[in-house]
């Protein structure tokens, strides 16, 4: 079967010549051609993009994401783009680039980002997302930050994984600041957008802001429609704020608000667990009812188990990360038996493990 479409790799960078040759390494020979578009780079960026024979356009940073990829598209001009940013890899899917070149671009397809420390900051979990970043090409993007491609296409999930590891503590240190800024500037054209509201809150919490988050969170919650497929990751992350601030009977409160949507999130019951074992600290006298509530979202969330269709999901949070946790608190009240069968089940070492 000849070639009928053209496949692009479109990348923004600045500054990203390390992670920028980690990634044309993986992509290289799997589309047609690689774009770079450079936003103003003071180190090897530009050389490295054309060391690996990508076209490479630059502009000044134009304060929108949007902008800024859509400039990308239009430099790359080819049937299919793989949108990816340069702090992300090729993990697997090579054979399904291949075969976009018989493929009529008639749909957006999703691909499952796995974010390779935590967006806490921490080096705890792996993250995964599914995120519409092929597309057609004749699709373009809407919004300064947090940018959306615009469309009316059927969505389809594809084989594409993607590694990302730009919430490391030395990558989120190096853009500390940026995505805040854009987002009270879209804010402010968009003053009702919830969205903007909860990455206002993420951003915090990821940079330990837990009062700024907790207020953006619940800014946000009212304006939440039930579909939103982040409403969960909301809720989490809001949760998690509200036992950094000590805030445990607030949580408690906001707990009992939750809707069906949360009822099969392991997320949501591991962070329900956490909270409760945390509590314990300042309330010794309640230990035991608390202790038997971690337990019981622990449980919990073995039940579900895994939901990496879920936004936001970490991984563990459905297996052996609920596991240890509920292993400790079975030891901790007299069940060693039974902690002992679960750390065989999941083959669960005797470190802690982070959730």
């Amino acid at each position: 079967m000849s070639s009928s479409f053209t496949s692009a790799l479109v990348v923004i960078c600045r500054d990203a010549e390390g992670s920028l040759d980690r990634l044309l390494n993986t992509a290289t020979g799997l589309v047609d051609k690689m774009v770079v578009m450079d936003t103003g780079s003071i180190d090897r960026s530009v050389e490295v993009a054309s060391n690996y024979g990508a076209l490479v356009g630059q502009m000044n940073w134009p304060d929108d994401f949007s902008a800024a990829r859509n400039a990308a598209l239009d430099l790359a001009s080819a049937d299919w783009h793989l949108v990816l940013d340069a702090d992300e890899w090729l993990i697997d899917g090579g054979e399904f680039l291949d075969q976009l070149r018989h493929t009529p671009p008639d749909y957006v397809g999703q691909i499952l980002l796995e974010d390779h420390g935590a967006t806490d900051g921490t080096d705890a979990g792996t993250t995964r997302d599914w995120l519409s970043r092929l597309l057609p090409g004749n699709v373009r993007y809407r919004g300064r930050i947090h940018e959306q491609p615009h469309h009316h296409l059927p969505v389809r999930r594809t084989p594409l994984r993607i590694g990302h590891d730009g919430y490391r503590p030395e990558a989120l240190a190096a853009k500390r600041g940026r995505n805040r800024r854009l987002l009270k500037l879209a804010l402010q054209e968009q003053p009702e957008d919830a969205y903007l509201m909860y990455q206002l809150g993420k951003d915090a919490s990821v940079y330990g802001e837990h009062t700024l988050a907790h207020e953006w969170f619940q800014a946000a919650w009212p304006g939440v429609s039930a579909p939103a497929p982040w409403r969960t990751d909301l809720m989490v992350r809001w949760l998690a704020s509200l036992k950094h601030l000590g805030q445990h009977q607030a949580a408690v409160d906001l707990i009992a608000q939750a809707d069906p949507q949360l009822a099969d999130s392991p997320d949501f019951h591991f962070t329900v667990g956490d909270l409760m074992l945390d509590w314990t600290a300042t309330a010794p006298h309640r230990a035991p009812a608390l202790l038997e509530h971690a337990e019981r979202a622990w449980r919990r969330c073995l039940e579900i188990g895994e939901r990496p269709d879920q936004a936001g999901a970490v991984h563990g949070r459905g297996s052996h990360l609920a596991a240890f946790n509920l292993a400790l608190v079975l030891e901790g009240t007299g069940r060693p038996a039974e902690a002992a069968d679960l750390r065989r089940r999941f083959k669960l070492s005797d470190s802690p493990l982070l959730g």
